[in-house]
This record gives C-alpha cells, structure tokens and sequence, in this order.
C-alpha cells in the first residue's frame, strides 16, 4: 500500500433511505403505504467513493464543495471519521437525495438542494493534498467541482505524474489532459460521444467499443473502461482488441456500483498496477459491492457499527446472508463436506438443500482438514478452487471454509434451522447433531444419486490414465 494518500476530487451529495415495509394502497391514491419506516443516511457522490476507498484501511482525503447547512453538517460528520474533507464553500444549498424504500425496491426519490461550487480560492489543504497524492479519482457529478478554475489548473498539474482515473458526468466537464482512464457507463459514453456529434448508433459490445475508442482519442487518454452493468467492463486502451473485464452474477441493488468500481480501480492504479489490472479489480469489487447489499449496505452498517467497512473476509458474506434471511423471518439451511470434485450427487443434494428454506450455506472443509479425513493424495483440488465452484451455483448462497475435522465450531456461529446431509450418514452418529439442535436447529438427512462418488469419480480416472 502506497504512503501517499489516495485524493478524491468531486461533488459530494448527502443520500437518504427511507427503508420500510408495505403492505397495503393509500386509500385515498394508489401508492403504497410505507410502515416503520428507518431513516438511513450516507455520503453520496464523490462522498461515497472516498468512503469506500478508505473502507478498507487507505488514506484517503476528499476534496469538495460543502455547504454550512443541515444536510452538509450531516454529510461531514458521516465522512470525517474514516477519511480527511478538504472542502471549500458550496453555494447554495447541500444535494440530498432520498430514496423511499419498501421490500428491497425503491418506490420514490425526492430530490432536494440546488448547491454549486464557483470559482473561488479552494484553501491551501486542497493543493497540499493533490501535491503529495498517490492517484487521483475525480468523481463529476455535474454540481461545479469539476468547472472550478483552481481545481481544474491543480489537477491539470499533477495529471502527469500521478495516475488521474476520471468518472464523469453527462452535464460535467471534460476531463484535464494527462487523465489516464475514463470510466463512463453506457448511458454516459453514448451522451459524450453525441455532444462531439460522433455519428456512432446501436448498442452492444461493438457501440461501446466506438465510442470508447472515440472518447479515448477525443481527450487523449490513455484509456476508457466503459462499466456495462451486471456483463462488467470494456477497456479500450489502444489494443487492436478491448479488454472485456467481466463480472460475476450479483442480483441485488446496483446503486453505487460505479462509485465503487471507480474507487477500487484509482486503488489499483495507486499501487502501480496495469490497466487491466486495475480495471478487473474494480470489476471484482463492484460485484462484491452489489452481493452484499450495495450503497444500503453501507448505510446500515454506518448506522449499526460505525464502519462503512461492506466487503467482507472470505465466508464472511455468510454472516450478512444469515442476518438478512433471519430478519426477514426466512429460513437459514447449511450442508457441509469436502466437494472435491463436484458431481452431479452433489449438484442434486445442494439443490434439494436449497428448496428447505431461504438460503443455503455450505461448510467447506479446508485443505489440511481433507488431507487428515482422505489421505496424503488429497484434496485434488484447493480450497479456494472448490469455494469458487460452490459459489457459482445458483442452490448455494455462500460458502465458508473451517480448519476443524468437523464443522462444530463453525456450526456454534452459523446456528442453522436446518443441517443438511446425505443418506449415507444414515445409521451412524452425526456429531455436529447435537450442536446444531441445542441451538433449535434440526438435522436432516437427503437421498443420494446413486453411483456418484468423489473416490468412484477418482478410481475411474486412475483406470483411464494408469
């Protein structure tokens, strides 16, 4: 990790959720009634990218317009505990953004605050932070800060020497010379090349790839990752062909996934990484982002825990599944074993698991814990390829490794209502049973698809290759 600051330069907006349940029309109109209602607040805008960079430990300093008011005293309390604010005067009133929230699906958005930076001095705080900076992420969000003539010459400055990663905004600015990647989505990049008069129709990969090629050359960059939502990230950076940075299959709300995408990717540039490289990362981590709840989950955590901290350790996702399907009054199931090599008796056990409840989490013995079940030969496969392969099966919600010979101790954390396992355990003493039911979970035993073994599967092949 680099000393030297990561610097985020941009408008800052104060975002609300106001997260309820509905079950029942307004009598009098048809809309939805939205009952205990939480108010849920965070930073929005270039507030949310600096808050995600600095999530995971970074410094990171935010330089921004803030105005003296209600909202901007709020948006800097929730931002000046985890990163610096070197902000200068907003004039006008502070952005804020309501979202109205009922089932995990927004109903309505309210928006508020007509504030704009304006040319003015910025305070030596502002050129102090973009001197010493190890990137700079200008996050545009149209409100001035992008326009204004000192940030604009400071960031002209350090362009060349630092790496500049540039997120625009349709009624934002072009970005300085020296900028080193662009990151419009769709939408944007079509706008940016229709103000040039570009001429390019259509969508799809072959449009985004014109037009990223076109912003690239237009501004002289050295490359544009044009974010194509839940497919991932086209890069265009002079290659004959683009680089397609895809993502993994993350169902849920997609609000801030830019934000993040950009923040990961400046971090990536940061610590000396290509491009591409920095680009998959960001792909990586936008997908993370989505899985474990989006910009609500920053909120939530924010107002539960203080830390704007989201993406978790490997297996913690299972934690937040778990919260989540018990506060919904769900049903949480849990399954184990080695899942070596995956066949289809386990494709059909994890299925028939899933179909129990809410959601499914599977406890994945470690490497050393198979080698002292299976012998010195064994696993074929490492725990984080075996991880993986669950992972992307639509039955499995999340997957947790544990060291153990059992999965006791993890079962004493996970506490599931129902622990899954085949029929071939029929018989003989589970010794997980009695944790999992002192915690009023019950065990159940499923059928298994006969003839279908990880040591047949094994035996089989040594026949073949022998």
């Amino acid at each position: 990790m680099s000393a030297a600051p990561l610097v985020v330069v941009g408008d800052a907006l104060l975002d609300i959720d106001l997260a309820g349940t509905s079950r029942r029309l307004c009598p009098d109109a048809p809309v939805p009634v939205i009952e205990r209602a939480t108010e849920l607040p965070r930073p929005g805008g270039a507030g949310l990218a600096a808050l995600l960079a600095a999530a995971e430990g970074r410094e990171v300093v935010l330089v921004t317009a803030l105005a003296d008011d209600e909202p901007g005293r709020r948006l800097r309390a929730l931002l000046e505990p985890h990163l610096d604010v070197a902000a200068f005067p907003l004039h006008g009133s502070t952005p804020c953004k309501v979202r109205v929230r009922a089932g995990g699906q927004s109903v309505a958005r309210l928006d508020t605050g007509d504030g704009e930076a304006r040319d003015g001095p910025v305070g030596p705080r502002v050129a102090e932070a973009l001197g010493r900076a190890a990137a700079v992420l200008v996050s545009d969000y149209g409100r001035g800060v992008t326009r204004h003539a000192a940030v604009r010459a400071l960031l002209a400055e350090v362009a060349p020497s630092v790496p500049v990663v540039w997120d625009p905004h349709p009624r934002g600015e072009a970005p300085v010379r020296g900028t080193r990647l662009l990151t419009p989505n769709q939408d944007e990049a079509a706008r940016l090349a229709a103000r040039d008069d570009a001429g390019i129709e259509g969508a799809g990969l072959s449009a985004a790839t014109r037009r990223g090629r076109h912003l690239a050359e237009r501004w002289g960059l050295e490359g544009v990752a044009v974010t194509l939502g839940a497919a991932g990230a086209l890069l265009c950076n002079g290659a004959p062909e683009p680089f397609l940075a895809p993502a993994e299959a993350a169902p849920g709300d997609p609000c801030g996934a830019g934000d993040s995408f950009a923040a990961r990717t400046t971090e990536a540039l940061a610590d000396g990484g290509s491009l591409t490289e920095a680009v998959s990362a960001g792909v990586r981590w936008a997908s993370a982002f989505v899985k474990a709840g989006a910009a609500c989950a920053v909120a939530e955590r924010l107002a539960r825990t203080g830390s704007p901290r989201i993406l978790p350790d490997r297996g913690e996702d299972a934690w937040d599944i778990i919260d989540r399907t018990r506060r919904a009054g769900g049903t949480v199931v849990a399954t184990g074993g080695c899942f070596d090599l995956l066949h289809a008796g386990h494709v059909r056990l994890l299925e028939q698991a899933r179909r129990l409840g809410d959601c499914l989490i599977v406890c994945v013995n470690s490497d050393d814990s198979v080698r002292r079940r299976k012998g010195p030969g064994r696993p074929v496969n490492q725990a984080a390829d075996r991880v993986r392969v669950l992972r992307a099966l639509k039955a499995v919600d999340a997957a947790v490794v544990f060291e153990e010979d059992t999965p006791v101790p993890l079962l004493e954390q996970l506490r599931p209502d129902i622990w899954v396992k085949g029929a071939d355990y029929a018989g003989g003493p589970l010794p997980e049973a009695g944790t999992v039911r002192r915690h009023g979970g019950e065990v159940v035993l499923l059928p298994l698809l006969e003839g279908r073994s990880t040591t047949r599967l094994l035996a089989t092949t040594k026949g073949i290759t022998s």
